[in-house]
């Protein structure tokens, strides 16, 4: 669960002390699963949840080594402790990037293919599970009813199992592990830049194009024009048409319930639970409307 705003605000001063960073007016700028704070200075603190001190590090050092090849990517700041931690909470600072827009499908299928195009380097990074955590979270939560919960179960494993069983789409490449529009910034007149580097992994690439198919094939938020400038940019691979898309779409869409299950002490959200899995379990018809966390 994140944590009070109040209590995010004290930790951000306390690590930006340490840094020797003017802390005194942190601006909440997002509170989930990591929280982001606008510093003066055109400084941001990202406060990871707490024992994520060794994915805070890689991840200021993935964005220095993506810079180094040429990839355009937001800007730890240097000459501060990277990360800073205080009460087993990471804090990384970053460089505020300028007034900018989301990246389109166009745009992110360009940097992907560039990122994609990359041999990984060489201080490790960790396997990528697309399953990780979904299972816990079905077993753990108790909003659901339980035929909808053993419902769920099921289906997490029988898409485990045939994923198990798929031929790759590619093999394996570096990969960013969250990409959508989203985590590419661009402002006005400049490179698109690339951001949040958590899930940076090597693994079947697929995984970072399913995200904007699953948009455009199940939800209607990409439109067929935008997602044909996807493949296009992305050198014309479309994943779509690989025959082990929908068990990869499924599994997708299982993770975005799942996150929701996350937020399942919030009241108003079991509703937009209990619609995710009506989804999932065809009781609605495509194209779905989600309404975002």
């Amino acid at each position: 669960m994140p944590l009070p705003t109040c209590r995010l605000e004290e930790l951000v001063a306390e690590a930006a002390s340490l840094a020797r960073l003017d802390g005194s007016a942190a601006t909440l700028l997002r509170n989930g699963s990591n929280a982001m704070f606008q510093l003066p200075g055109d400084v941001v603190a990202r406060v990871a949840p707490a024992g994520r001190t060794a994915t805070a590090e890689r991840e200021v050092q993935i964005a220095r080594w993506l810079s180094s090849q040429g990839v355009r990517v937001t800007q730890p700041l240097g000459d501060v402790p990277q990360p800073t931690v205080v009460a087993d909470r990471a804090i990384t600072w970053w460089h505020t990037i300028p007034p900018h827009r989301a990246g389109t499908p166009g745009e992110l299928g360009s940097v992907l293919r560039v990122v994609h195009a990359l041999e990984p380097p060489d201080f490790s990074l960790p396997r990528y599970d697309p399953f990780d955590g979904i299972e816990m979270r079905l077993i753990q939560q108790t909003v659901l009813d339980p035929s909808d919960t053993d419902w769920l179960i099921n289906h997490y494993r029988r898409l485990r199992e045939e994923y198990e069983h798929l031929a790759p789409f590619q093999s394996p490449r570096l990969i960013h592990g969250d990409a959508w529009q989203g985590n590419l910034a661009v402002v006005d007149g400049e490179a698109p830049i690339l951001l949040d580097f958590e899930k940076v992994a090597v693994a079947d690439p697929a995984w970072d194009l399913v995200q904007i198919a699953v948009d455009h094939t199940d939800f209607g938020r990409v439109s067929a024009e935008e997602y044909a400038d996807f493949v296009h940019s992305y050198g014309g691979r479309d994943i779509v048409q690989w025959p082990g898309y929908q068990c990869l779409a499924a599994v997708q869409v299982l993770r975005w319930a799942a996150f929701a299950l996350g937020k399942a002490d919030d009241a108003r959200a079991l509703p937009e639970i209990r619609h995710r899995v009506a989804c999932i379990q065809g009781r609605v018809p495509k194209p779905w409307s989600w309404t975002a966390f």
